[in-house]
């Protein structure tokens, strides 16, 4: 017996667990409503009945109270014409009248209590009704924004762990690479944009520094006494020719 009861525990348990899982907040607050407004369907018959039973108690209690009134008024007429058993007849019947006048008065009493407290089950089912369909739209939006936010939550956490992300991230590495490279080349290859113009920076230097030494050289030539013939060398002017030539080839490389 205890393991056909744990055996029946875990069949209701697994069942109520995929139908909480299956469970649609918005279909189920539609059907809710639904089945509430069938109650109020039902709960509009029954009322309606019931009044409809009251009232036709309520003719027979009239009719038997009128019938038992009626026979009062006879007894009394005989009995004041004299005639004592005729009397005692109507009595007799206005006795029976006046029996199922109290049986319907009391079923009559019973039946209006059982009107009253369906009338007011019927207005609190019927406020119920209104306030259940205020809170479905309340949780139908609650429900959608949370389903918009879950799912919103899940693109973010996909995003990281996506091969479109991956690959992103692969081809972005990828530009840092070739640029890297691309710098090394151009350090490289010495033709880059800074290495033309430190040539020309270079360039301006020995221009410079060439200015320089032609002024110094005219600066000594003037403070040097004039010399005779005699005491300058016989090699002075061949240096002086093959310093010239040095000059021209200087310049012509500058030129170039």
């Amino acid at each position: 017996m205890g393991l056909f009861d744990r055996l029946s525990r875990v069949v209701r348990a697994n069942i109520n667990d995929l139908v909480s899982k299956a469970e649609d907040p918005e279909k189920v607050l539609e059907q809710a409503v639904v089945d509430m407004q069938e109650d109020l369907v039902q709960l509009r018959q029954a009322v309606a009945r019931a009044i409809a039973t009251q009232k036709r108690t309520e003719q027979q209690y009239n009719k038997n109270q009128s019938e038992a009134n009626s026979w009062q008024q006879r007894a009394q007429l005989a009995l004041s014409k004299g005639d004592e058993n005729l009397a005692r007849e109507a009595l007799v019947r206005k006795k029976s009248f006046s029996d199922t006048a109290a049986s319907l008065k009391s079923q009559l009493d019973m039946q209006s209590n059982q009107v009253v407290t369906l009338k007011r089950n019927l207005i609190a089912l019927e406020s119920k009704i209104s306030e259940a369909k205020t809170k479905k739209d309340m949780l139908k939006a609650r429900a959608n924004a949370a389903k918009a936010q879950k799912q919103l939550q899940e693109s973010m956490n996909n995003i990281g762990t996506s091969s479109a992300m991956g690959a992103f991230e692969r081809m972005e590495d990828k530009v840092m690479q070739i640029e890297a490279e691309s710098e090394t080349a151009a350090e490289l290859g010495g033709t880059g944009i800074e290495q033309q113009f430190a040539a020309l920076e270079a360039g301006s230097g020995v221009d410079d520094e060439l200015a320089a030494m032609k002024a110094q050289l005219a600066g000594n030539s003037a403070e040097t006494p004039i010399l005779e013939a005699a005491d300058i060398p016989s090699t002075t002017a061949p240096q002086d020719a093959v310093i010239d030539a040095e000059l021209d080839e200087l310049r012509s490389q500058l030129d170039k």
